[in-house]
């Protein structure tokens, strides 16, 4: 079984695999597929803070540690307005998307996903005041996207 599996409440459309070969921001990277062909990847149900934001290099930093030139499956199950595959991304034995808000460089995208355990991964990266939450006051990115 690979960790996180259980979580996705959406049926996946597609499944690629492929190496990492740019890191956009903290949720979006490029994937090279082995018919040589890129695509986008967001990932789903999270938002990380964007790049004017506190922690936006941080969590890129944190992606581009855990995937960059790496080998990654890829479970797409939709694409957004900018034709970017929204995605879990898997390494290894970890989902990439849960890693983020355990250790408190993403926000539970609450826009897209009513998901309870992703909530809960949140809500104690909050507690332990991992990353971003270690801020008195952190704006989450579809509040700073407003101003």
């Amino acid at each position: 079984m690979v960790v996180g599996a259980e979580f996705n409440s959406q049926a996946k459309i597609e499944e690629l695999t492929g190496r990492v070969v740019g890191i956009t921001d903290g949720d979006t990277f490029t994937l090279l597929k082995h018919d040589s062909t890129t695509v986008k990847i967001r990932l789903a149900s999270i938002d990380c803070p964007e790049r004017k934001q506190a922690y936006s290099a941080k969590a890129k930093e944190f992606v581009s540690n855990a995937i960059f030139g790496k080998e990654v499956r890829v479970e797409i199950q939709s694409f957004d307005r900018y034709r970017r595959a929204i995605a879990l991304v898997y390494y290894g034995r970890k989902c990439l998307n849960e890693e983020l808000l355990k250790n408190g460089f993403a926000w539970h995208y609450k826009k897209y996903s009513k998901d309870a355990r992703l909530q809960s991964m949140e809500d104690k990266a909050r507690k332990l005041r991992r990353g971003l939450w270690a801020d008195a006051h952190p704006v989450a990115p579809w509040n700073w996207r407003e101003r």
